[in-house]
């Protein structure tokens, strides 16, 4: 592989606290060789590829922390090359994928297929977790420790939630002991059972069963009580209220402890749901108006950790049913970086600190080398215009599924390049 010198670029690395136009040079392994504005146009050798890249924005790869893939079992929905390409498209180069497949992702003969077909169908780096419990059951915990050694990267059950009590102390315990990382789907099964929508004005007026914001509550508050005594590496998935946001804020004050949301729950609100937009129907749910702006203001204050896109992929037959029959979830893996920018385009939030959300801060809580521009990582980078206005067509997502929130939603902000270890892996025409 030829070296490769992208010049004139405004680059932005939160993790350096680099905000500068300058260049970066991907070596012949592929790798970052120097980055920064002494990497200028001069000097640059006959043999080495140019990139001029117009001014336009240098970040690391997007580092995306939940993302739900169809293999095995749901390949109808989306396997790992049709996800590789929907990343590449979003400037995603690393995923974390949920168990919650057919069969599920709980012992270490499945492990060792997910890394083959990821590593044989995919461009991008996958990261597979495992589940807490045997067959997302929520009574017995799968064995952590032959797991995280064949490669599993964390232990979550997806969109299921540990119920009991004595179970999580246990194995709170347990990833004590091995250093093992818990990603928690905050949600009360009792006092969500049956609900679609955010409970309020909105699920009233629809005559739908609503899930109150004291259903994430009262889990953040049960597991942060536990970890306060089992110190363990704990990260609460996603959160969706202004109470829980609250919460959360007093309890990292005493225990150390990390944080999510997803894009939709920053970007959309429960008015979005109109007259029955199943397409809308999301765990959690689509709160206030208040919510959103509360949750804004969590990531800018640090309460809030990481942005995930909660790409959960759906066919259209299973969204285009009743509210009650529909499928949960949407679509996002695409336009995760287009609606974080939104938060910038409106002054919400800070662009480094937006970008540190959805790269560094991600790479430092799973522990992997990613995230950053750091000499020597992998040249993994996405390349975007901040300022692109388009309109989002779900007949041109990348997806295996189209069923994204968003259909029509005029966005400001477009990915260009997308690089993985050196090498360009998706290029918009």
């Amino acid at each position: 592989m030829k070296e490769k010198y992208l010049i004139n670029a405004r680059i932005i690395d939160p993790k350096n606290d680099l905000d500068e136009i300058g260049g970066l040079i991907i070596d012949s392994k592929g790798l970052i060789k120097a980055v920064g504005k002494k990497v200028a146009n001069g000097n640059i050798p006959s043999t080495a590829d140019v990139i001029d890249l117009k001014k336009q924005v240098l970040i690391p790869g997007i580092v995306d922390m939940r993302v739900f893939v169809g293999e095995p079992g749901y390949e109808y929905k989306e396997n790992f090359r049709t996800l590789s390409n929907a990343a590449l498209s979003g400037g995603v180069t690393s995923v974390v994928t949920m168990p919650n497949t057919e069969p599920v992702i709980d012992n270490v003969s499945i492990v060792d297929f997910l890394k083959r077909r990821g590593r044989d169908k995919s461009k991008i780096n996958i990261f597979p977790t495992a589940s807490l419990t045997k067959n997302l059951e929520g009574n017995n915990m799968t064995e952590f420790g032959l797991l995280q050694k064949k490669g599993i990267i964390a232990f979550t059950d997806g969109l299921k939630t540990i119920q009991n009590t004595r179970l999580m102390s246990r194995i709170m315990k347990s990833a004590h002991d091995l250093n093992s990382l818990i990603l928690q789907h905050a949600e009360d099964l009792e006092l969500s059972k049956n609900g679609m929508i955010n409970d309020g004005i909105i699920s009233t007026k629809l005559g739908l069963q609503g899930i109150p914001d004291l259903a994430e509550l009262v889990i953040i508050e049960r597991d942060l009580t536990l970890l306060e005594s089992i110190k363990c590496r704990y990260h609460i998935s996603q959160i969706s209220s202004k109470k829980s946001v609250e919460i959360v804020n007093k309890r990292k004050q005493k225990v150390k402890f990390t944080c999510g949301v997803s894009i939709n729950n920053l970007s959309l609100n429960e008015n979005d749901i109109g007259d029955f937009r199943t397409f809308l129907k999301l765990s959690p749910p689509l709160r206030t108006e208040e919510d959103r702006m509360s949750l804004v203001e969590g990531l800018n204050n640090k309460t809030i950790d990481v942005i995930v896109s909660d790409h959960k992929p759906e066919d259209e037959e299973q969204k285009r049913l009743t509210f009650a029959q529909a499928a949960t979830g949407s679509s996002g893996i695409e336009t995760l970086l287009p609606l974080s920018l939104e938060l910038f385009h409106n002054k919400s939030i800070k662009l480094k600190k937006l970008i540190a959300t959805i790269t560094s801060n991600p790479a430092k809580i799973l522990g992997i080398n990613k995230g950053s521009l750091e000499k020597g990582n992998e040249a993994d980078l996405c390349v975007f215009d901040i300022n692109k206005p388009w309109v989002v067509n779900k007949d041109k997502l990348k997806s295996k599924s189209k069923n994204t929130p968003i259909e029509d939603r005029k966005l400001q902000g477009q990915v260009l390049k997308t690089f993985v270890k050196g090498e360009m892996a998706f290029e918009r025409v």
